[in-house]
C-alpha cells in the first residue's frame, strides 16, 4: 500500500510511545527517559529503555529496538501496513486507501468496530431495558452496582432469536468472524449470545474483542431438554487469544503497576468482586487454564503473581509448570487462602475484610499445596506420619530448586516429627522418579497406597481420556491414526486404549485386561462400553478438542522427562533446550493453520520418545 507524503511520519508523530509500550510492559520515569522489563526477554532487573521525545525504544539486555510501528509489528505480528493502520486507528487519523489495501486489515478493522457496537448496545439493553430486569436483579444479589456495571460495561443478552443482529446490522460474515453470531441451517443469521449476562473482554488497550456470557439462575431448560451451560464464551478470532488474553487487565494495569502484584482469579466475577473491594490488581483467565503466555504478559507488571483460586484445582501437571515459569520469568507466584466453599465474588459480598487479608497473607505456591497435605495427615501414629510423608515428598520433589527443596523438607522433618536425614534420600529418589499422583487422603494410611476400587458411576483419569475411550469404542473411525497409546497419560486408560488395538472387540478387550489382573482398566472399558453416545460427538470440532487436549497433557509430561534428563546430565543443554523449543513451537501451531502438520509432528514425537522410555 502506497501512503500519502507524510503519512507514516503524522502517526508517529501522534503517538505517544509511552502508552503504547505502557499496554504491554510497565515503564517507570528515569530522568529523561522511561525504563522497564523488556517485553522481548525474560529478566530481572530492567533493561528497556524508552526515548518519549524521539518516540524509540532500545533494550540493553536482547538489542531489541525501534520505534512505535516496530514494536506493534513485534508484539502483535502484523506487517507494516496493518501495524500503520493500528496506531492510525489510535490517534484518530484516517490513512487513504487503494486498491491494495488487504482484506485481512480490512477484516480486523471491522471486528473490532463490531465488538464496540455489540459492547453498546448490550450494556444499554442492561441499563434501560425492562426484559433486563432479571439480569439486574442478579447483579445485584452479586454484589454488583451501579457504578461498577458501567465501569465493566456488563451488559444483557435478550432471549430473541436475533436481537443483537439486528439492532448492529454489520454482514453475517463479520457476526461469525468476531463470534457474535452464526448464520443457521435456515440460512438465518442468529445471535450466539442470548438471554445472559454479558461481561466484554478487552485488550490492553481497552478495546472489546469478545464476550463471555452468564446465564441467568433458574433459567429454563433448552427445547431439547439439554442444560445450557453456565457460561459461554466467544470462540478465537482474528482479534481475539484466549492465551494472550487476561479479563480485566485493562482496568488493573494501573494498581498492578503501583502495588507491584497481579491478582489471578478464575472468573469475571471473581475479578469484579476484588475490585469492589478496593483490590483493582485483579485479572481472570478467559476459560482457559494459566499459560506460558500469560506469565509472560502478568511479569512485564509486576514481580509477583498471586493466584486468588484453589491451585490444585489445575491438576499435578500444573504444578510443575508454575514452578518452571516462575523460575524461567523471574517471578514469585503466591497463593490465597480461601475459606472452604467460597471464592473471591462471593467474600467480596459476604466478608470484604476476609478477602483483603487473605490477599494480603497469601503464601507461597509450594507452602500451599503443602500445607494441604500435611493439613490431613494422620499424626497419631507411625503409619499415618510415614504415609503424609511420602506424600508430602512427592509435592516438595515437584520444585526445580535444591535449596528450596532442602528448607521445604526440613519443615515437614519438624512437622511429622521425623529426622530430616531420612527424608532427604526420598527427596533425590522422587526427584529422579518424577512426579506422580499424590493423594490427601487421610484414610490413605499405608505408605504403599493399595490399588483404589472405583464406585459405580464414578471415574477415574482425565475428562479428555475418558472421552477419547468412547470415542475408540463406540466411532473408532473418528480416531483411527490421530490417537496412540503414547497419548494416554492416565496407566489404566491407556492399558484400556491398548487392549482395544488391532479392532479388538471392547468385549474381549476387558476379558483381556480381567485375566491381566488390570480390573481398574477393565472397569473403564465397562462403563464406557455402556455410555451413552450421540454422532454429535464425532464431529469435527469434538474430536479436534479431544485430540489436542489429550496431546497437550502427554506432551506436558514427556517434556518433564527431557527436563529431569537435563537436570540429571543424561542429556546436553543444547540437545535438550532445542527439543522442548521445538515443540513448543508445534504446541503453538496446534490452533493455528497448520494445526494438522503439528498434531502430526508431536504424534510422531511422542511415539518416539515412548519408545525410548520404555
Amino acid at each position: 500500500m502506497a501512503f500519502a507524503d507524510g503519512e507514516v511520519g503524522q502517526v508517529r508523530s501522534a503517538t505517544d510511545i509511552v502508552a503504547l509500550i505502557s499496554e504491554t510492559s510497565a515503564l517507570k520515569k528515569s530522568g529523561r527517559r522511561w525504563t522497564g522489563l523488556c517485553p522481548f526477554h525474560a529478566e530481572k532487573s530492567p533493561s528497556f529503555s524508552v526515548n518519549a521525545e524521539e518516540g524509540y525504544y532500545y533494550c540493553f539486555g536482547c538489542g531489541a529496538k525501534g520505534d512505535a510501528i516496530t514494536f506493534v509489528r513485534e508484539v502483535q505480528g502484523l506487517d507494516f501496513r496493518d501495524a500503520l493502520q493500528f496506531l492510525a486507528d489510535k490517534a484518530g487519523i484516517e490513512l487513504k486507501e487503494d486498491e491494495k489495501s488487504g482484506p485481512q486489515r480490512r477484516d480486523r478493522a471491522a471486528h473490532f468496530e463490531a465488538m464496540n457496537l455489540a459492547v453498546e448496545w448490550y450494556h444499554d439493553r442492561l441499563l434501560n431495558s425492562p426484559d433486563a430486569g432479571a439480569a439486574r436483579q442478579y447483579l445485584r444479589s452479586r454484589g454488583i452496582d451501579g457504578e461498577t456495571v458501567r465501569a465493566f460495561k456488563l451488559g444483557y443478552a435478550p432471549d430473541e432469536w436475533d436481537a443483537l443482529a439486528s439492532a448492529i446490522k454489520v454482514p453475517a460474515t463479520i457476526l461469525e468472524g468476531t463470534g457474535l453470531g452464526f448464520t443457521n441451517s435456515r440460512g438465518r443469521v442468529q445471535d450466539a449470545l442470548r438471554a445472559r449476562v454479558i461481561f466484554p473482554i478487552s485488550d490492553t488497550s481497552g478495546r472489546p474483542i469478545a464476550m463471555g456470557g452468564r446465564i441467568l439462575p433458574g433459567a429454563p431448560p433448552r427445547a431439547d431438554g439439554r442444560t445450557e451451560a453456565k457460561y459461554k464464551n466467544s470462540p478465537e478470532t482474528q482479534i481475539y487469544s484466549k492465551r494472550r488474553t487476561l479479563y480485566g487487565l485493562n482496568l488493573a494495569k494501573e494498581d498492578i503497576i503501583k502495588s507491584g502484584e497481579i491478582i489471578v482469579c478464575e472468573g469475571y466475577t471473581d475479578v469484579i468482586g476484588m475490585f469492589q473491594v478496593g483490590l483493582r490488581r485483579a485479572v481472570a483467565t478467559c476459560g482457559t487454564a494459566l499459560s506460558e503466555e500469560h506469565f509472560r504478559m502478568m511479569r512485564n507488571f509486576a514481580p509477583r503473581i498471586v493466584l486468588a483460586y484453589d491451585a490444585d484445582g489445575a491438576g499435578q501437571s500444573a504444578a510443575a509448570s508454575v514452578y518452571q515459569w516462575e523460575r524461567q520469568h523471574e517471578v514469585e507466584v503466591a497463593v490465597v487462602q480461601m475459606p472452604a466453599g467460597s471464592d473471591p465474588g462471593q467474600l467480596a459480598q459476604s466478608d470484604p475484610d476476609l478477602l483483603r487479608s487473605a490477599v494480603a497473607h497469601a503464601i507461597p505456591f509450594l507452602q500451599f499445596r503443602l500445607n494441604r497435605v500435611l493439613a490431613v495427615a494422620n499424626m497419631t501414629t507411625a503409619e499415618g506420619r510415614a504415609a503424609a510423608a511420602e506424600r508430602a515428598v512427592d509435592v516438595v520433589a515437584e520444585h526445580p530448586t535444591d535449596l528450596v527443596r532442602d528448607q521445604y523438607i526440613q519443615q515437614v522433618a519438624d512437622a511429622l516429627r521425623l529426622s530430616v536425614e531420612n527424608l532427604r534420600p526420598l527427596v533425590a529418589n522422587a526427584v529422579r522418579r518424577g512426579p506422580r499422583p499424590v493423594s490427601t487422603n487421610p484414610r490413605a494410611t499405608a505408605v504403599t497406597r493399595p490399588t483404589r476400587v472405583t464406585n459405580p458411576g464414578e471415574r477415574t483419569g482425565s475428562r479428555s481420556g475418558i472421552t477419547a475411550l468412547q470415542l475408540a469404542v463406540h466411532a473408532p473411525e473418528s480416531v483411527e491414526g490421530r490417537v496412540v497409546a503414547a497419548y494416554f497419560v492416565d496407566a489404566d486408560q491407556r492399558s484400556a486404549f491398548e487392549a482395544l488395538a488391532d479392532g479388538r472387540l471392547t468385549v474381549d478387550a476387558i476379558e483381556i485386561l480381567e485375566s491381566r489382573g488390570e480390573g481398574a482398566a477393565a472397569q473403564i472399558l465397562q462403563q464406557v462400553l455402556v455410555d451413552e453416545f450421540s454422532e454429535n460427538d464425532t464431529n469435527d470440532h469434538v474430536v479436534q478438542g479431544v485430540v489436542a487436549q489429550l496431546l497437550r497433557a502427554a506432551v506436558a509430561v514427556a517434556l518433564r522427562d527431557i527436563e529431569r534428563e537435563l537436570r540429571s546430565g543424561a542429556v546436553t543443554a543444547e540437545s535438550a533446550l532445542a527439543v522442548i523449543k521445538d515443540v513448543k513451537n508445534r504446541l503453538t501451531e496446534l490452533d493455528g493453520d497448520q494445526a494438522t502438520a503439528s498434531e502430526k509432528e508431536l504424534r510422531e514425537w511422542l511415539v518416539i520418545h515412548d519408545g525410548a522410555r520404555e
